[in-house]
């Protein structure tokens, strides 16, 4: 199985660490291939020290980096991560010199485009979307069609980082716009309220589906996850957590679960959104966006 994600990888920065790194497709990633999945990632990374050691880790972790553009004009890109008592996470972001942003630009650009239009899955962001300009976005529109006329599976997370956009509805054009070429969308409730104001987890998923999506999976942080599709719909228990150190990376490692079971093991809605909720939940007890293993391992205990 050809399981593709598009989008940036960034160096993170936090309290309890020199340096790490993450970024929500990356994030992704990781999950997945700690699952037994075995994803490749198509993205574009400087040719200096830090973005080879963040490469090196990728691979480690069993990403395919083999689509990894390189561009020794640029680095990789920088995020922050600060903390409220309770957890919660906000994000500043550095990306002038970032090499993903880049990525249309680069002279294998094309063809790794072309390679990624083979894909049985195809991978995602709101936060891909941010990094480009309309061109840009208009060849991911592409990309994604291409996919799914060939009968792939798009998936595509919201994840709205409003810095990123001109407007809360600027985001919301461009994803609709995008809506034809996805097959599963799993939004939060809090980006489809962020993007087109306020809304129940059923409306956020029948907008989602009136544009012509076939599974819509809504998260609710620590409340009910509702999925649905033309023919069924129902709300799934979210897992308790242990402890809640950090949620970066909870819906990223949600997304993970329910790729995994659903479009790799071929389970149902149900059994997807419960293994997504158990591993966003083992992750947010740990600092920043990876958590040591065993977490989000296959065999090990969420």
């Amino acid at each position: 199985m050809k399981l593709i994600v598009f989008g940036e990888g960034m160096i993170e920065e936090r309290a309890d660490a020199a340096l790490a790194w993450g970024g929500d497709v990356v994030n992704t990633a990781v999950y997945l291939a700690r699952q037994g999945a075995r994803p490749e990632l198509m993205s574009a990374m400087g040719a200096d020290a830090a973005s080879d050691a963040i490469v090196a880790a990728w691979a480690a972790e069993g990403i395919g980096v083999e689509h990894v553009l390189r561009d020794a004009s640029r680095t990789a890109g920088r995020y922050k991560i600060t903390l409220g008592a309770d957890g919660q996470r906000s994000f500043s972001y550095d990306r002038d010199r970032s090499a993903a942003r880049g990525f249309f630009e680069h002279s294998q650009a094309t063809r790794t485009l072309q390679w990624a239009g083979g894909a049985d899955i195809l991978y995602l962001t709101g936060v891909t979307l941010s990094i480009f300009g309309r061109n840009g976005r208009e060849r991911i529109g592409a990309l994604a069609r291409r996919v799914r006329g060939r009968g792939g599976q798009v998936v595509f997370d919201t994840n709205y980082r409003a810095p990123g956009w001109p407007s809360a509805a600027a985001a919301w054009d461009a994803m609709a716009a995008l809506a034809p070429g996805i097959t599963l969308a799993l939004p939060s409730i809090e980006d489809h309220v962020g993007m087109v104001g306020p809304a129940t987890a059923a409306e956020a998923a029948a907008a989602w589906l009136a544009l012509g999506v076939d599974e819509v999976v809504v998260k609710q942080g620590p409340d009910d996850v509702h999925v649905a599709s033309r023919t069924e719909a129902q709300s799934v228990p979210a897992a308790t957590p242990g402890r809640i150190v950090d949620t970066t990376a909870a819906g990223d490692a949600f997304n993970a679960g329910y790729i995994a079971a659903r479009l790799v093991e071929g389970r149902s809605m149900r059994e997807a959104a419960e293994r997504g909720a158990a591993l966003a939940a083992a992750v947010i007890g740990w600092p920043g966006a990876i958590a040591p293993r065993p977490v989000g391992e296959a065999d090990a205990e969420p």
